[in-house]
């Protein structure tokens, strides 16, 4: 896939995985909620694991996977308040400022689109200081829909005045990039370096690049070409 940026006029960025280290979610919601989970009940900690991942599990590609108003109602745990106490595994991927600043000085409108839950946006960007390079952020909560429905990106346009066809999408989700695919955006790239605690694996489906920097061209060029297989959607 080539990529010219002067086609590009919008960069549509996923927070989790994609911009931010997703090892911080994945031990807050596989290790550190079960264990404050088993505190409270007094549970065997590797019940509580196996009980709650099958809890999260029901709920996935819904808006309660992602609402810790949700989870701590079901949990009776404050879970924005669990969440500060690991706080500091929240961490920007590497080349993700530079890809930023680049996408900045070229002119592109550039905007966080995530199914986060506003609670997480406020730490997470408040620990990260990313915000400001963003012309403004994007919930599922807000949409209504998170964005693995297919309705997600027409609905998205009430809030980001994009064309689908000079847009680019980052994401660590193949499944959200497929409903971004079905919707008609044209440039979409699958993160496949989502945690640090992972060998990364690239999609099948879709341009993969480990870090953002491979998306910045070399100087005096506006274009890149990565591999892609062509997405099946």
């Amino acid at each position: 896939m080539q990529i010219d940026w002067r086609d590009i006029d919008t960069v549509l960025l996923d927070m989790d995985g994609t911009l931010l280290d997703r090892h911080f979610d994945d031990h807050f919601w596989l290790e550190h909620v079960p264990k404050r989970w088993a505190e409270l009940n007094g549970t065997d900690p590797d019940f509580a694991r196996t009980h709650l991942h099958a809890m999260f599990r029901s709920q996935e590609n819904t808006l309660n996977w992602t609402d810790l108003d949700y989870w701590s109602d079901r949990l009776k745990l404050d879970i924005p308040l669990l969440k500060t106490e690991v706080d500091h595994l929240i961490a920007v991927h590497p080349f993700v400022v530079d890809f930023l600043l680049f996408l900045k000085q070229h002119g592109k409108a550039v905007w966080l689109v995530t199914n986060a839950h506003s609670k997480t946006l406020d730490l997470k960007m408040k620990r990260t200081r990313i915000g400001g390079y963003f012309d403004g952020t994007v919930s599922a909560h807000q949409v209504g829909l998170p964005k693995e429905d297919d309705r997600f990106w027409g609905a998205l346009k009430s809030f980001i005045p994009y064309c689908p066809e000079r847009t680019l999408l980052g994401e660590d989700s193949e499944s959200n990039l497929a409903t971004a695919a079905r919707y008609g955006i044209r440039y979409l790239i699958y993160v496949s370096r989502f945690s640090s605690k992972i060998l990364p694996i690239p999609s099948q489906n879709f341009a993969s690049v480990e870090y953002f920097s491979t998306l910045i061209p070399q100087a005096g060029s506006t274009t890149i070409t990565l591999q892609h297989s062509g997405h099946q959607f």
